[in-house]
């Protein structure tokens, strides 16, 4: 709509009349003038319409992505495979790589059920998103606080750093790529202090259809996970 609108400014522009000139001479340069203003016009309006389909695909990858934890966190498995193309993939931790939806799916519904005393929070925060010239195409960064545990059995906290690809599909955008690496995984009770968990256990009877893209250990070892970008002040 906004660009639309634009686009009828421009319009307006072009068929008022130029005022302030007169005579053939006159006619001549302000023909001229609202040539080349025209033109400037048209590049000043290119460049607003960029800005703000990149604004509208910037907010549609951040639903996308919350979209993706609210439904982990109540175990809505169908619901998060559905935000994945038919050949994207998912990696969670050091379980391997699960290519193509289906077997997206078919992970998450070994996960566990959200059934009474079951806690499951994933919140996604600290976006960081670059959308690719061809606003097609996106990578975004991502940090998880992951809160899991079962009544009077066991409660942990985690933190998981998403680097993620995303693909707009018919003008929606999709999770191409989500690839979350823990980097620490701690015993409620005990706290951080005291060391860390093993990461989560491989999946019983459904092996990856990838090993792990990266072998690193989680917290008290230290593992920072690449950055998809550059440092947005020097650009190195």
């Amino acid at each position: 709509m906004k660009i639309r609108v634009l686009q009828v400014l421009l319009v307006l522009f072009v068929i008022c009349p130029v005022f302030g000139n007169t005579g053939a001479d006159g006619a001549a340069s302000g023909k001229t003038d609202l040539g080349s203003q025209v033109e400037a016009l048209k590049t000043q309006i290119s460049a607003i319409a960029h800005q703000i389909q990149d604004s509208q695909d910037y907010i549609a990858i951040n639903n996308l992505q919350d979209a993706y934890g609210y439904y982990v966190d109540k175990a809505k498995w169908d619901e998060v495979a559905d935000l994945f193309t038919k050949d994207g993939s998912l990696e969670i931790g050091l379980r391997g790589v699960y290519v193509g939806q289906d077997r997206v799916r078919a992970y998450l519904h070994r996960l566990s059920d959200l059934t009474y005393g079951t806690l499951y929070n994933h919140s996604q925060l600290q976006p960081i998103i670059h959308i690719d010239s061809d606003g097609r195409t996106a990578k975004g960064r991502w940090r998880a606080f992951i809160q899991v545990g079962q009544l009077k059995t066991r409660a942990q906290w985690g933190d998981a750093i998403y680097e993620n690809e995303y693909v707009k599909e018919d003008g929606v955008w999709k999770i191409k790529k989500l690839h979350a690496y823990f980097t620490y995984y701690v015993p409620y009770g005990k706290g951080w202090d005291q060391g860390g968990d093993p990461p989560p256990a491989a999946i019983p009877g459904l092996p990856p259809d990838l090993p792990p893209t990266e072998n690193y250990k989680l917290y008290p070892d230290v593992y920072i996970p690449r950055y998809h970008y550059s440092n947005p002040v020097t650009g190195r």
